[in-house]
């Protein structure tokens, strides 16, 4: 039995897998002397938001709003009912409050402090974080939009302002302070 035919072929293969190899690593060399590691091509598409329109949160917000709003009138509503004021003071009932006038039993006097605290439901930070959660769940992250919000949330500070009077209160203005740098931030990208 005759194995040349064999041997000749297995020497064959092996010369054909060496030179393969050799191939296969002068590429692997050229490719790797690039400078360009990757190309970027930008994609035509656009990138939609990443925020969504969330009508419930809306509506939590609103109903939510909605409670503490009737909270807080019921506290005023009992606050007037226990003066002595006459009745035209008692019918304009700003300038009844701006003018500070009145007194208030001291349970009246403990809710009213705790909700407007730090980190009470009418303080400086559950009021800015509530008008930036409305805000976000009606515009997204639409830079915008955040700034059309924006400029409406000055414009009814300006008009809460003309309804008191005339200056609000400090806590107003903290408040106020707050939600424009909240909606700076957020127009910014920085949030």
């Amino acid at each position: 039995m005759n194995l040349n035919g064999i041997n000749g072929v297995e020497k064959s293969y092996e010369t054909y897998e060496s030179k393969t190899k050799e191939k296969v690593n002068k590429e692997v060399k050229a490719e790797s002397k690039s400078d360009v590691a990757a190309v970027y091509e930008q994609s035509q598409e656009v990138k939609a938001s990443t925020r969504v329109h969330d009508p419930e949160l809306v509506e939590r917000l609103k109903a939510d709003l909605e409670a503490r709003t009737n909270q807080i009138k019921e506290l005023v509503a009992k606050l007037i009912s226990q003066q002595a004021e006459t009745y035209g003071k008692a019918n304009d009932i700003w300038s009844f409050l701006r003018e500070g006038n009145f007194t208030v039993d001291p349970e009246t006097k403990a809710q009213a402090q705790a909700d407007i605290a730090e980190d009470g439901y009418w303080g400086v930070n559950q009021t800015s974080d509530r008008i930036i959660d409305f805000a976000v769940a009606l515009a997204g992250d639409d830079k915008d939009k955040l700034s059309k919000m924006m400029d409406a949330f000055k414009e009814g500070y300006a008009q809460a302002e003309k309804t008191w009077g005339g200056e609000l209160p400090e806590i107003s203005k903290r408040t106020f302070d707050a939600t424009i740098s909240k909606f700076e931030k957020l127009i910014n990208g920085e949030e």
